[in-house]
């Protein structure tokens, strides 16, 4: 097993070793980034590739989740709960983030955001957020539950409500991100 896995898997309870990956393969989140990272590892059209697709479209369509092989994730990256997840594959998404359900992070057509989000290293985002646009999302963020994000965040920030209000905070993530592999 890979770093990025074990950082995967590590961070849902603290699950290790073989016994850990089979009971974390019960998890729909860890389940569904775990096709994501091997076939993203494969050769493409190679016959495993083919098959982690056909397994990737299937659990796309079971779990709810919309997250290319393609998108650029940190190891560490946690799905809370299934359900309407959709990053755009030009999105980048660093180390040890927490995403939520109902959660959209894509790209914003025209003006001045026209482009794809960069999030940072701990951000938690929360229930039924919304990122979008050419943005950066700083470290240690934690985006507050049915937030409107297209304004870049600065890093140990608090961010609430729609319009967005980000509010200063020492460590907005503390005890939110939890289980991470050292």
């Amino acid at each position: 097993m890979d770093r990025v896995i074990k950082a995967d898997l590590y961070r849902y309870d603290g699950l290790t070793g073989t016994k850990g990956l089979l009971r974390g393969l019960l998890t729909p989140g860890f389940r569904y980034m775990y096709i994501v990272r091997k076939i993203s590892k494969c050769r493409k059209y190679s016959p495993m590739w083919l098959l982690y697709r056909v397994l990737l479209r299937r659990y796309s369509f079971k779990f709810g989740i919309q997250i290319p092989y393609t998108t650029q994730i940190g190891e560490g990256f946690y799905i809370g709960h299934f359900g309407t997840i959709v990053i755009s594959p030009k999105a980048k998404i660093g180390k040890n983030c927490n995403i939520a359900h109902n959660v959209t992070i894509g790209k914003a057509n025209r003006g001045r955001l026209n482009g794809f989000p960069t999030i940072g290293n701990n951000v938690w985002i929360g229930t039924g957020s919304v990122i979008v646009g050419n943005i950066n999302i700083g470290d240690n963020v934690l985006v507050a539950p049915n937030s409107f994000v297209n304004v870049d965040v600065p890093p140990f920030s608090l961010v609430l409500g729609n319009p967005c209000k980000i509010v200063p905070k020492d460590n907005p993530t503390d005890r939110y991100i939890e289980y991470i592999l050292e």
